[in-house]
């Protein structure tokens, strides 16, 4: 096995154009387990962690949009001053495996692997993201919700790169929560995201692991809006109670290892409640 290190990302797209077959490696948390377990061979290697230009992040007030490099870590992604920028997206790290995987594995690593389980993905789904990607002929920016295509499963080009995702920053509550087999250390059996912004007065509630890919919940959304109190942060428990049931109404679920279907569905019932309570917070009637 041949592994190339660069240092600069021209480096690293030049080597992807002439190797397509290359896995590209960051912090390696998904890629070691196919590898280890033998479903996956590989014999070329390229690793983007020393790439500087994926390491960083920016913020622009004026358009109030934060563009993540896709090197960056959880770990980096939990702590001040991003975890203030998508709390969201710090939430969902702090789910992400133990503090040894979050402090390698990467924001661009979960979207290359695209698994309908990745805890940040409905975060960028309900952020409305756009994936940014990158070949030595040229770029192009792809929405998060037409990037995935089946579970695991992209539109990127075999010589193209994760080179970043852009968020928008949002005034309003937004929160990630999930449910396993156990507390910690675990693949997601249900997700939920809950996204809303007060001056825009919208609400987005994408789901996850209850899919082919990562999900959205129109009916769900559309409902909160209509009748939800933005400046009070008021809502009604039966609209509560209903739109929780529309979202799971959204969800795909299948049976397998770690799950039934119809747990997965009560799971986002269940967790998209909890997540509209905490975004409008006064109930009523």
């Amino acid at each position: 096995m041949s592994v190339f290190v660069p240092t600069s990302l021209d480096e690293a797209l030049a080597f992807l154009g002439s190797t397509p077959d290359a896995l590209v490696l960051a912090g390696g948390t998904d890629a070691m387990v196919e590898l280890n377990s033998g479903h996956r061979s590989v014999h070329r290697v390229l690793t983007v962690n020393r790439v500087a230009e994926l390491r960083s992040w920016t913020h622009d007030p004026g358009s109030a949009t934060l563009r993540i490099g896709g090197a960056v870590t959880w770990s980096e992604l939990l702590a001040p001053p991003l975890d203030g920028f998508v709390p969201a997206l710090a939430q969902a790290a702090r789910t992400v495996g133990s503090p040894q995987i979050r402090a390698a594995g990467t924001i661009g690593g979960n979207v290359q692997t695209a698994s309908p389980a990745g805890d940040g993905l409905p975060v960028l789904a309900a952020l409305e993201a756009i994936v940014h990607l990158r070949s030595a002929g040229g770029a192009r920016d792809v929405r998060f919700a037409d990037f995935m295509v089946g579970p695991k499963r992209t539109v990127r080009q075999a010589d193209e790169l994760v080179v970043g995702v852009s968020v928008p920053v949002l005034q309003g509550y937004q929160g990630y929560s999930k449910v396993g087999v156990r507390n910690a250390m675990v693949i997601a059996t249900a997700g939920v995201c809950l996204a809303a912004d007060v001056p825009g007065r919208t609400v987005r509630i994408a789901l996850g692991s209850v899919g082919p890919v990562i999900l959205r919940a129109p009916a769900a959304e559309a409902l909160v809006m209509e009748r939800a109190d933005f400046d009070a942060g008021a809502r009604g428990d039966d609209d509560v109670a209903e739109a929780a049931q529309l979202a799971a109404d959204a969800a795909r679920p299948s049976d397998d290892h770690r799950s039934t279907a119809s747990y997965r569905r009560h799971a986002i019932r269940v967790l998209t409640a909890r997540q509209l309570r905490r975004a409008f917070p006064r109930g009523g009637a």
